[in-house]
């Protein structure tokens, strides 16, 4: 599949670039160039973490999910942001109307900083420099744009095009370059996931595209088993989903400055967060199937408790299931707290996982 055949249909993955310290870049100028972290209040003495780091911040060896304090170890002299999700927000919608604005174009989005994109066309690279420039036009935002023939293989090969370029994986060359890849280096598998694909002898990608179907079914289940496999080979679907997403439920967590260690105390911190998450869940006009809640002890021991309850619209059920699940805590010093809400999900829906109020 060459430049100059047919056209054909091609994904497209395009990721903005340091996406939220580039936003505060544009706002002040004057730090470009300097070690940006952005995080919680910007105050790295407080308890929270990193949202995203300027490139110059990375060299350091700061990155997102980071403590706020650890990276202020690490790079004493970085200049540290508050958190501003509007301002992400406006400029998230500047990009993504961009990219619908493209001819022929039909539009994924997977975040804030993230879109597939599926067009039909026999240069898939000229389209991809097209996109740059006009969300750079539009945005002042520079993205990396993946190329591939499955959403999986475009996802991917967007790694190799950072920053400000481009890159194409395609059934052609896959195994070619991602072949000896850790299998921590595929979309969809983690740190956990790896580990157990280690204790299976399976470490890098070949290996896991190559592996017994069988194994890794009686490791991850029938249908997540060869869904790694299929991550393995980059295969899987190539359709472009612009089918409006619908988040499956919202959530709200607070970092607390000073561990809660009473239980009124605690309690009182639920009831915040349990209001915040019934607001949340009231404008979306959808009955709740489901609650959680999230746990940190400190020093740093996090535990999630969940449960399917009856489907219902009352507000004060939902919260008093909650709170059931808020009574079975250790009585131990409390370092995080969130709460969560399942959603029914309209038959239609293209579901997701709202982004949460500080990370859940």
């Amino acid at each position: 599949m060459s430049d100059g055949d047919a056209p054909i249909p091609w994904v497209l993955h395009v990721d903005l670039d340091q996406f939220i310290a580039a936003v505060e870049l544009l706002r002040r100028p004057e730090l470009v160039g300097l070690p940006v972290v952005v995080g919680g209040r910007g105050d790295p003495t407080e308890r929270a973490v990193v949202s995203t780091a300027s490139y110059e911040a990375r060299a350091f060896g700061v990155g997102s999910g980071m403590p706020l304090k650890i990276a202020a170890r690490k790079i004493p002299d970085a200049v540290f942001l508050p958190v501003d999700a509007p301002a992400y927000t406006a400029a998230s919608d500047e990009v993504m109307a961009t990219l619908r604005a493209q001819p022929g174009a039909v539009v994924q989005v997977l975040g804030w900083d993230e879109a597939f994109v599926g067009v039909t066309t026999a240069d898939p690279l000229a389209v991809a420099r097209g996109i740059q420039a006009a969300v750079l036009e539009r945005t002042r935002l520079h993205c990396s744009v993946g190329i591939g023939d499955t959403l999986i293989r475009a996802k991917n090969a967007t790694d190799f095009g950072k920053p400000q370029g481009t890159f194409r994986l395609t059934a052609g060359n896959w195994r070619e370059v991602m072949g000896d890849k850790p299998t921590a280096a595929l979309w969809g598998v983690g740190a956990k996931i790896s580990k157990r694909l280690a204790g299976l002898g399976i470490r890098t990608v070949d290996e896991l595209a190559d592996a017994d179907t069988a194994a890794l079914a009686a490791e991850f289940g029938p249908k997540m088993g060869p869904w790694y496999q299929q991550l393995g080979r980059g295969d899987g679907s190539a359709v472009v989903d612009d089918t409006p997403w619908v988040a499956r439920g919202h959530s709200r967590e607070t970092t607390f400055q000073t561990d809660l260690v009473a239980r009124e105390d605690i309690v009182a911190a639920a009831r915040t967060l349990i209001a915040q998450v019934l607001g949340d869940v009231a404008a979306e006009g959808r009955p709740v199937v489901g609650v959680g809640v999230k746990v940190r002890y400190a020093p740093f021991t996090t535990k999630n408790l969940v449960h399917k309850i009856a489907t219902t619209s009352d507000a004060r059920l939902v919260a008093d299931e909650i709170l059931a699940l808020i009574a079975k805590l250790e009585n131990r010093p409390v370092r995080l707290l969130g709460v969560r809400a399942e959603m029914a999900m309209p038959d239609d829906a293209r579901e997701g996982h709202t982004p949460t109020r500080g990370g859940w």
